[in-house]
């Protein structure tokens, strides 16, 4: 298994960590996602340390704390082994303090993941939203406190803006306070967004990319195709609410073409498409889900192996978008402003 730096910081992680939105799967939305419990959170816990994988991946908002229950009875006397990262800021309630990053609402969240997770530290900490009603000052200095008792070890950021996330790091530069070592994003071949604002920032400011929905949505699974019925799965039962539209014609392309290097190389496209992501500059570290053993074990398949340039150029080519404004006109100036990859 290959390891990589989380960002600019000295932790090695594994380049895959595997993701438990699946895991509980007690709340009508994320019911969509799965209903792994702990017997079978164990067992993939156990494929995952296998394979080299000891990077698990959570959040107090999945199925309301109940993901972070099974996870943390999965590791059950095995804490030593595993890194584990968790989220906060999205709503946990219907109290007026139950979403947000206040000073308040951060340690109270930490609390209550560490009982959850059964554990006495969380290695990776993640404000899940930026939160606008609070100043980022008082964030980030709860944030450096945690990191002060030893409750989280580091801090990253997820679903931020460009500017929330320069912001959030100048702050931590005047006034001495941790910094963001990592954001975790949305990056796929059918959304490729990160690469116009935040990707130069990455590699700018140190901050590496955790990958999330890596697959966009499931849709480059292989299951998506031309002239063919949807099939079942978090998409059909209505489990993508928050996923952005995706022009048919453009997903049938790209799986096109990953159909075609899948079988150049005799990979899956799950795999294909995982492959091109570990070749993106920033990237770190990619969250997979799995809803079974075989979807896992599929996914695990994605390291071990590289694409060949040619095979990334036609990638690259036929996921390509034209970017929103400012970023189309710097694209004509790119000998003093070149972009970190082919867009």
């Amino acid at each position: 298994m290959e390891h990589r730096l989380l960002g600019r910081s000295g932790l090695k992680v594994p380049v895959l960590s595997l993701g438990t939105a699946t895991f509980g799967g007690t709340t009508e939305y994320f019911g969509h996602w799965g209903d792994v419990d702990v017997l079978r959170a164990t067992r993939m816990v156990d494929i995952c340390l296998d394979a080299g994988v000891n990077f698990f991946d959570t959040a107090d908002i999945y199925s309301r704390g109940d993901a972070e229950s099974v996870l943390g009875g999965a590791i059950k006397g095995r804490r030593d082994k595993v890194l584990l990262a968790t989220k906060t800021s999205f709503t946990m309630g219907t109290g007026p303090n139950d979403k947000g990053s206040a000073r308040y609402r951060i340690i109270r969240s930490v609390e209550e993941s560490l009982k959850r997770l059964g554990t006495d530290h969380i290695d990776l900490f993640f404000m899940h939203g930026f939160d606008a009603l609070t100043p980022v000052e008082e964030v980030l200095r709860a944030l450096d406190d945690l990191i002060g008792s030893g409750k989280i070890c580091y801090i990253g950021a997820s679903n931020f803006s460009g500017w929330h996330l320069m912001k959030s790091l100048a702050h931590s530069e005047k006034y001495g306070l941790g910094r963001y070592v990592v954001h975790q994003g949305c990056y796929s071949l059918v959304s490729r967004d990160y690469e116009w604002e935040l990707m130069p920032l990455g590699i700018d400011q140190g901050v590496g990319l955790m990958v999330w929905s890596p697959l966009g949505w499931g849709r480059l699974t292989g299951g998506f195709r031309r002239g063919q019925p949807m099939p079942p799965g978090r998409i059909a039962s209505g489990g993508d609410k928050d996923s952005p539209p995706i022009e048919n014609e453009l997903l049938y392309r790209i799986v096109d073409v990953l159909d075609a290097i899948a079988r150049e190389t005799g990979k899956t496209i799950p795999q294909v498409a995982l492959n091109w992501l570990l070749s993106r500059p920033t990237v770190c570290n990619i969250v997979i889900g799995a809803r079974n053993e075989a979807q896992l074990k599929d996914n695990l398949g994605a390291v071990g192996w590289t694409l060949d340039a040619d095979q990334i150029a036609r990638l690259d080519d036929v996921s390509q978008r034209t970017p929103p404004y400012p970023y189309w006109h710097q694209m004509g100036y790119a000998d003093r402003n070149p972009p970190p990859t082919r867009w």
